[in-house]
């Protein structure tokens, strides 16, 4: 402190940048859960119908074309209530491979599938594993926590890692 400085400015200096760090924190923090609460919204659009299997009609699909990034094929049912059809379309991915057959639960109402079983869970909820990797980045740079950030990046490494394995 410098002598003809009044204590109070300094004070009032640490005041501010106190108040600066927590300002920081709280906005990095709230755009960290944003992105994780975007990763879940993202992947619960088709996780739902993965997860949530009972009264869905499941069966296989055997893909048989790819246009575009839309594949589809014959569904042959394995549930009770289900019914044959001709053609159900499923999302293409690097998951989906035309000649391989694949078990689905069919969405309510049209002949979209969805991947089911530990391989569509977990492909259902890559966003979000994504979304955990990016909101790591913000928890290690914008507030400063290196261990939570370590957490949630290994986390979403993690099921990142799971999901390309269960696609195999």
């Amino acid at each position: 402190m410098i002598p003809a400085m009044p204590a109070s400015a300094s004070t009032a200096r640490q005041a501010s940048v106190s108040a600066l760090r927590f300002g920081r924190v709280a906005v990095m923090g709230a755009l960290a859960a944003l992105i994780v609460v975007a990763g879940v919204w993202g992947s619960w659009g088709t996780a739902q119908h993965a997860m949530l299997t009972k009264g869905r009609e499941r069966g296989t699909v055997r893909v048989t074309e790819c246009a575009g990034d839309v594949c589809g094929g014959p569904f042959t049912p394995a549930s009770a209530g289900a019914r044959a059809r001709a053609r159900v379309e499923i999302e293409k991915s690097v998951a989906v491979r035309t000649g391989a057959t694949y078990d689905v639960v069919l969405k309510p109402g049209g002949g979209d599938a969805v991947r089911s079983g530990p391989a569509g869970v977990l492909l259902a909820w890559v966003p979000l594993g994504g979304a955990l990797l990016l909101a790591s980045v913000v928890v290690a740079g914008g507030m400063r926590l290196v261990r939570p950030a370590w957490v949630l990046g290994l986390a979403g490494a993690g099921l990142l890692t799971a999901a390309f394995l269960a696609s195999q």
